[in-house]
């Protein structure tokens, strides 16, 4: 017996649990955050009407979820028609995943967009994809995880795989720092005016605002990207300084002002799986074992302004950011989403020594 279900979120959190157990490699967001994410509290959405979520129960256990959403300002900014899915997670049955995915198909044509494209955790600058390969690999914080009979159940209903995109990892212990910048050089760039502004706790409201302003001149340009507002900024960024690592983020100032930002956490994914992404009694204990152990990092956003591109500000703020991860016993780093059609980038992670982790493709449909 298959029942689906609308805004139900006690299912919709607990549907991956049960559709890929306890030995694979998926984390959950906390349930809170995830609460948070689906809701009208979430700056992306003006109101109820722009998004839903869905889950599926066989037999009374939740087998699977997706959420359907419009993305307004995306479609304004680059003239399309399109709704979005994200968060689609389903056990390997095909009875399920078809379900679902009609449930989001009528509700996205429902509000008369033409084209329904994903996945997207909430927007193309959060996590995005259906992974396609290195199932076996583990995520960091914010990549995704999707076992590998998730593509053909997208398939199999008439979604077509495009955008492909790779997520990368770099080891530090065995691949410390190739020489991206020679001290000399360094010394160079600090006194022509770079410097490196404070990250601690007592400013992380201002560096998340260098950030910011970095991350929409820098991926001005970049397919799919919107700019983000402040709201929606500091919405997704509010418990950052209670996690934050500050010897692991850098935002570099030319003569005062902000050029250039790389953002960076302790992987959370190892506590995550430790407490079932859920508030607990025993998260203080938890947490301060996870603290004393932690050696993952992923960086989550890195950018430099237009017209500092070129001019060393990218090296510098890396291999500071590198130098500083080794001294803090970090042996690993990993990096969100790269797509395949910016080549400049991939091949500065390649420089950097990185390593591809995960294989990840968008997958869309029309809708006639």
């Amino acid at each position: 017996m298959i029942e689906l279900l609308e805004r139900d979120f006690s299912s919709f959190f607990a549907a991956p649990f049960h559709a890929y157990g306890a030995d694979t490699p998926y984390v959950s967001p906390m349930k809170a955050d995830l609460k948070r994410f689906l809701s009208i509290e979430n700056p992306l959405f003006s109101d109820a009407s722009e998004f839903t979520f869905f889950s599926v129960k066989r037999y009374g256990k939740p087998v699977g979820r997706i959420t359907a959403h419009l993305h307004r300002g995306s479609n304004d900014l680059h003239h399309e028609a399109r709704g979005c899915f994200g968060y689609f997670d389903c056990a390997n049955d095909p009875e399920v995943a078809t379900v679902l995915l009609q449930a989001a198909e009528n509700w996205i044509r429902g509000k008369g967009m033409t084209r329904l494209v994903g996945n997207f955790n909430l927007t193309a600058m959060q996590q995005a994809g259906i992974m396609t390969g290195g199932f076996d690999q583990q995520p960091f914080t914010d990549q995704i995880w999707g076992p590998p009979h998730l593509p053909g159940l997208l398939e199999a209903n008439g979604f077509q795989p495009h955008f492909p995109m790779t997520t990368f990892e770099r080891r530090l212990d065995s691949n410390p720092t190739p020489e991206v910048l020679p001290d000399v050089q360094r010394r160079q760039l600090l006194d022509q005016g770079f410097s490196f502004a404070p990250v601690t706790r007592a400013t992380i409201a201002e560096r998340l605002e260098d950030a910011r302003a970095i991350l929409n001149r820098s991926f001005k340009n970049n397919p799919m990207f919107v700019p983000v507002t402040a709201e929606e900024f500091h919405f997704q960024a509010k418990d950052m300084k209670w996690i934050m690592d500050p010897r692991i983020s850098k935002v570099v100032h030319y003569r005062g002002a902000p050029v250039g930002a790389v953002i960076a956490i302790p992987d959370l994914n190892p506590l995550l799986r430790r407490i079932g992404s859920r508030l607990r009694l025993s998260l203080p204990y938890h947490y301060l074992r996870y603290k004393a152990r932690r050696d993952r990092a992923v960086v989550i956003f890195q950018g430099v302004m237009p017209e500092f591109q070129g001019r060393s500000a990218n090296p510098l703020m890396l291999s500071e950011m590198t130098r500083d991860m080794i001294a803090a016993g970090y042996n690993t780093v990993g990096g969100t989403w790269i797509a395949d059609e910016n080549t400049a980038s991939l091949r500065q992670t390649e420089k950097a020594g990185a390593a591809p982790l995960h294989r990840l493709h968008l997958f869309s449909k029309e809708l006639v």
